[in-house]
């Protein structure tokens, strides 16, 4: 084995996923921790766990860290990806304490770090780049002066981070100001430089990257490309390989490209090249990532290897065990970022996980970095977990991931779930139509997920939860609920009512037999329970349409009027359900519903929506974070859709805007605060205009 201990110095899925790589090793894997992440998954997993001090960045401490693994005994530190992870400071600092980085050395982070750079250095190798400026000089005037010989659209990007952080698209030169000004906000404090650089957006391209992997011994290869077209806010959501734009030929050349880029930046251990590819075939360099990518697994799907393995193995000094003859691609994978955020808006979403239960079955991996009752927090990404499906070709990926999606339950925060769902059902994803616009394009961007009506088979499997769960006083539960006998049989019915989004829904149960005679929504079901887990998180019922009711034709004979129509088939249907107080949550063939139990407004509510029926309301932090600007000032007058605040959340900016021409009557925020989701940021009068 290359070490005997190994800090992690990360957290969330990626923690987890180096810590049971450790495991298959016999390497000891040690955790570090802030307070906010005392009890979180990746914590539970390691062999032994060190805090941090400071606060929720202390990630970020290089001499913490370090001084953690010189603690714990450990001889190396892998960086996952994202915090120090891309800090040639902080592989210099592992070097100077006898520690192995696993990662590549210093210089080369420096160097290819710098997105600046390493556009120079593609364009002294005869790598195409596209058309920007690149320039030392930061200036306001400067960067003005550039960007109009650039032209427009154009892009501005943070040099010395990515992940969509620091990154503005501006469409004209009356956009340019207020955009650099946000950038180079949110880079310095994502990077803690404030740097970027301009560059000619590439009209519907696709996002197409190159995994490199060299050890110290002079080796290189490739392992491929994975296609990241498919993004929100310039950040990834759906990757896969191999891309279908690319054929053998450009393929190859590619794949040259980056192991030439790497080799002349001296580079060791894994990385990513990334490319823009336009709608004729040309390539463009746009910068690498001299870590392990978050989509690493689609390449470990199709190449059949484990990459932090080998990186750990390249860390040690060994020598890559194969060439690049030696590697092929094998059948396709595709890779979906579940993140705890609004699937419209994108604003994240924090709270307590209520019930976590991610897909499985044959082909089907999952990275996840919260189980059952974690939280999640503002403090961090708002990325819960991967799914990564595997199969012999596209087709039969994108049905397994069809599949997956539509099993895979999140239950007690908002998530993204429903706009992966809609991606992998759209005619233009099965086509290969996969550009960077492709939100925009197929009008999912923005496009509204939540459930129209809570169909009859979820009203009916939450009752039939609630009534097992509760006695007849509704807080004492039955020892076997769903057993014959818990409740008498030909009793009188029981109603149960829900509020969901603002209107009631009223159940019927009867009991008849082993099976519940629902009525809901004006339909009619018989529910047999099947199975159930003994915490009753997934509920299984063999739901059976009611026989209708139909006239009895005349002169039929006898006294009645009716006859029954013959009865439909019994189908299985699977629920995932998590109770918390005064709610129930309901996951149920890829969506999720909120049931209430009878929980009207409140008196807060009803005089928000009073006053604002007047014509004065309070505008609200959709979540919680930091304000970093407040744009406007008591007396002001504004238009609507004016940036008012801005707030920062898991290290993005959000702006909130007016909903509506009018007058700021009163501010109750200031730049530093900490507010939480819901806090009163400003009240604003209607009616006044410019």
């Amino acid at each position: 084995m290359p070490f005997a201990k190994l800090l992690i110095a990360n957290r969330g899925e990626i923690a987890v996923r180096i810590t049971r790589a450790c495991r298959e090793l016999g390497i000891a894997a040690v955790a570090v921790y802030t307070e906010a992440d005392a009890g979180a998954l990746h914590v539970r997993e390691a062999d032994e766990a060190v805090p941090l001090p400071g606060g929720p960045r202390a990630y970020l401490d290089i001499a913490a860290v370090v001084a953690a693994a010189r603690a714990s005994g450990a001889q190396a530190i892998h960086p996952g990806y994202g915090f120090l992870s891309e800090r040639p400071e902080f592989a210099r600092a592992c070097r100077e304490a006898g520690l192995a980085f696993v990662g590549p050395p210093p210089e080369a982070i420096a160097l290819m770090g710098s997105k600046i750079a390493a556009k120079r250095l593609a364009e002294s190798l005869g790598v195409p780049t596209a058309p920007g400026y690149a320039g030392d000089d930061q200036t306001p005037a400067r960067l003005r002066q550039e960007a109009a010989r650039v032209g427009f659209p154009l892009l501005i990007k943070a040099s010395a981070g990515g992940g969509g952080k620091g990154m503005r698209t501006v469409g004209g030169p009356e956009e340019l100001d207020a955009a650099l000004e946000g950038a180079k906000r949110e880079a310095l404090a994502a990077f803690g430089d404030d740097s970027v650089f301009l560059e000619r957006l590439i009209v519907r391209p696709r996002h197409v990257e190159i995994q490199v992997l060299a050890d110290a011994h002079g080796h290189c290869v490739h392992l491929f490309e994975r296609e990241c077209s498919i993004q929100r806010r310039h950040q990834k959501i759906i990757e896969e390989s191999p891309s279908v734009a690319l054929t053998p030929e450009l393929r190859a050349r590619m794949g040259a490209a980056a192991v030439r880029l790497a080799q002349a930046a001296g580079y060791v251990n894994a990385g990513t090249m990334e490319f823009m590819l336009d709608e004729a075939g040309g390539f463009y360099f746009l910068e690498m990532n001299t870590r392990l990518q978050v989509e690493h697994p689609v390449t470990e799907a199709v190449t059949g290897l484990d990459l932090v393995r080998l990186q750990l193995a390249v860390a040690a000094g060994e020598p890559l065990p194969f060439r690049q003859d030696d590697l092929l691609q094998r059948g396709h994978a595709i890779e979906a970022r579940v993140y705890a955020e609004d699937p419209a808006t994108f604003l994240p979403s924090t709270g307590q996980v209520a019930l976590f239960a991610p897909a499985e079955g044959p082909g089907v991996r999952n990275d996840a970095g919260v189980a059952s009752g974690d939280a999640i927090t503002v403090h961090y990404d708002p990325m819960v977990a991967k799914l990564i499906v595997h199969a012999p070709d596209r087709p039969a990926a994108l049905a397994r991931l069809r599949r997956a999606l539509d099993e895979y339950v999140v239950l007690g925060v908002t998530t993204n779930l429903p706009l992966l769902r809609a991606v992998a059902a759209h005619p233009a994803f099965a086509a290969g139509e996969t550009r960077t616009d492709f939100l925009e394009a197929t009008g999912l961007l923005g496009a509204g997920f939540e459930p129209a009506e809570v169909p009859a088979e979820v009203l009916a499997a939450a009752a039939i939860w609630d009534v097992g769960r509760r006695a007849a006083d509704g807080e004492r539960p039955f020892a076997d609920p769903w057993a014959a006998g818990a409740w008498r049989a030909g009793g009188a019915p029981r109603r149960v009512r829900y509020h969901v989004a603002g209107r009631e829904q009223a159940v019927e149960l009867s009991r008849i037999d082993q099976r519940w005679r629902v009525r809901a929504g004006g339909t009619e079901l018989t529910a047999e329970v099947i199975s159930r887990q003994p915490d009753a998180s997934v509920l299984a019922l063999a739901l059976t349409p009611a026989p209708r009711a139909t006239p009895r034709p005349h002169g039929g004979g006898g006294d009645g009027t009716i006859t029954s129509t013959a009865t439909h088939p019994a189908s299985i249907q699977r629920f995932a359900i998590a109770g918390e107080p005064g709610v129930l949550l309901v996951g149920w063939r890829g969506a999720s519903y909120r049931l209430e139990r009878d929980a009207g407004l409140s008196l807060e509510t009803r005089g928000r929506q009073a006053g604002a029926a007047g014509g004065h309301a309070g505008l609200e932090a959709p979540m919680p974070g930091t304000v970093v600007k407040v744009l406007a000032g008591e007396g002001e007058r504004v238009v609507a859709h004016q940036p008012l605040v801005v707030l920062e959340a898991m290290k993005m900016e959000h702006i909130v805007a007016a909903p509506y021409a009018g007058v700021v009557r009163k501010l109750h925020c200031a730049p530093g605060a900490l507010v939480a989701r819901g806090a009163l940021l400003a009240e604003l009068e209607a009616g006044a205009e410019h």
